[in-house]
């Protein structure tokens, strides 16, 4: 079923306005398109949904009756999510033309929702070989409508490496012969989205801040719900309209009054900015590293971008297809949206949402492959005196605000050499205090796999001379008893590998050690447990991996 009243005239109703639409490339004509959609037989590929954007357009693509398809390298990611057993969720990646084939096979829309930016200095060639790729594979597939979200940018001035990329890749889709709908937007503010991000912890931690010039560059933002208005209203275009548009809110702000108003609206006092002009993108990008759950490799094409002046040139498409209803979000409104989510932990989708290219096409910890390899481990095993169903929720709430039941200073210690090599560190925390899924962001893991009430595995993806696995699993022993096994995974690579892991072997039983006795003294709901080389005991013949508490004797205080 589709949606009833004027959304069904904005997704797929004629243009208001027909003059304001390109090229006419060979594909389907209008009449067929708008047609499908109203019978609801469209099929549309939605690249990119484990993403911020792909992760809520695809269940309000399923709201409105469309047939959707996910393209993504593990379709693991979507398990856990409430909307993935009403999609057909396929594996592949952009970068390689026989899944994008199969994946476009038999669909009339695709969206292409993926960028490799922090896959590294070469992003944009990635980028660039990746949108060729999926073009020439819609055009193979009879693919009647590609829309595309990329980045608000002037033309007639030299850009950054980011926004030269975002440009490239829509000019690349617009060239393939396939009806295109290129949407350019500015900053989004939406609740997990990188630049709302950004923007919130710097003008929260910040009461006074030493800024640069680009504060007081024009921007036009953009809320995350119109974002979405216009990406679903452009599937609807007739087969005319192959184009770029501008999309924006209804004001145009300087960064600087952005970060103002934020604090008008979050309720703090006026910020004290201090603008200088000796900051330039790569020293503000490390600033905002430090300050900002954003990862400096993140911020710098973030900061970067706002060099320049992004503002709509043109607002054809809401001629085309109308403005959401009740209108453009004020930014004003738009915060506090975003903000009501955050502060209600209703963040469906965060800018931490995806995950590096390259990252999943490693192999498990469990995978036979690593029989002929080397797999260093810290493995514990400790008998807990309360039930599964008590211990669970301790596991699943782990890190975040509820820390790693360990010695903080070390985990904070270890967070923080992350950012000084542009890691992501400990500062994006997670999306949801006390639920996970598959895919989730964990400070600076990622679930690689969840099963309620047993297991949790987490992949680190801090800067490591190799790959690192946490699990952690719960088994029953009857009403009143679990056990509780932890594992820590490295596989090195190379001399650096080895040396970094023999390097922090000492500090193990501080942190794995002291985390596996915590979780146990919490489910049985005691307090924190002091290190066993204190006042903690091995059950005879259990060997190292087995413990047991002693009972505190009268007059004893547990330290901590």
């Amino acid at each position: 079923m589709t949606r009833k009243g004027s959304e069904v005239r904005v997704l797929y109703g004629p243009p208001e306005n027909p003059e304001v639409g390109g090229r006419c490339p060979a594909g389907a004509d209008a009449a067929t398109t708008q047609r499908r959609s109203r019978e609801g037989d469209v099929r549309v590929l939605v690249t990119g949904a484990t993403g911020y954007i792909g992760g809520r357009l695809a269940p309000r693509l399923l709201e409105q009756g469309r047939q959707v398809r996910c393209l993504v390298r593990d379709p693991a990611r979507l398990r856990d999510v409430p909307w993935a057993p009403d999609a057909e969720v396929v594996a592949g990646d952009v970068l390689d033309p026989a899944s994008c084939e199969r994946a476009l096979s038999g669909c009339q829309v695709a969206y292409y929702l993926v960028h490799q930016l922090g896959s590294g200095p070469r992003f944009a060639e990635r980028d660039r070989r990746a949108a060729s790729v999926f073009a020439a594979a819609a055009r193979a597939a009879g693919v009647e409508r590609l829309v595309y979200l990329g980045g608000l940018a002037p033309r007639e001035e030299p850009l950054s490496p980011h926004l030269a990329s975002r440009l490239e890749v829509g000019d690349l889709l617009l060239g393939s012969g396939v009806p295109t709908a290129v949407l350019r937007a500015a900053v989004v503010i939406g609740s997990g989205s990188a630049s709302f991000e950004m923007l919130r912890y710097l003008t929260e931690r910040l009461p006074v801040m030493v800024t640069p010039r680009w504060v007081g560059n024009r921007v036009q933002p953009i809320a995350v719900r119109d974002v979405l208005h216009f990406l679903l209203a452009a599937a609807g275009l007739p087969a005319s309209v192959s184009r770029a548009f501008d999309v924006g809110g209804p004001e145009v702000l300087t960064y600087l009054a952005m970060m103002q108003r934020y604090a008008a609206v979050a309720g703090l006092r006026r910020r004290v900015v201090v603008p200088v002009p000796v900051l330039t993108p790569r020293l503000s990008s490390h600033w905002v590293g430090v300050v900002t759950p954003v990862p400096a490799e993140l911020a710098r094409p973030l900061v970067e971008s706002l060099r320049h002046e992004v503002v709509c040139a043109e607002d054809d498409l809401v001629r085309l297809v109308g403005e959401p209803e009740g209108g453009l979000l004020p930014f004003e409104e738009a915060v506090a949206l975003a903000l009501a989510r955050v502060r209600h932990h209703q963040v469906t989708t965060r800018w931490s949402s995806a995950t590096l290219p390259g990252a999943l096409a490693e192999p498990l910890p469990s995978d036979p492959a690593w029989t002929g390899g080397t797999l260093l481990r810290d493995e514990r095993e400790v008998t807990v005196g309360a039930p599964a169903e008590a211990l669970w929720p301790l596991i699943e709430g782990i890190g975040g605000e509820h820390g790693w039941y360990s010695w903080p200073l070390a985990w904070a210690a270890r967070g923080w050499l992350d950012r000084l090599f542009g890691g992501v560190g400990l500062a994006r925390g997670r999306r949801d205090p006390d639920r996970l899924v598959t895919g989730d962001s964990v400070d600076f893991w990622r679930v690689e796999e969840l099963v309620p009430g047993r297991r949790l595995r987490l992949r680190a993806e801090m800067r490591l001379p190799g790959s690192a696995w946490l699990e952690l699993e719960v088994e029953p022993l009857g009403p009143t008893r679990c056990r509780y096994r932890q594992r820590a995974l490295f596989a090195p690579r190379g001399l650096a590998g080895h040396l970094y892991w023999w390097a922090i072997a000492p500090f193990h039983e501080v942190i794995f050690g002291s985390m596996a006795t915590n979780l146990a003294a919490r489910a049985e709901g005691r307090g924190p447990v002091v290190p066993r080389w204190w006042r903690r005991r091995r059950r005879p013949g259990t060997g190292p991996r087995e413990v047991s508490l002693r009972p505190l004797r009268p007059g004893e205080e547990r330290a901590g």
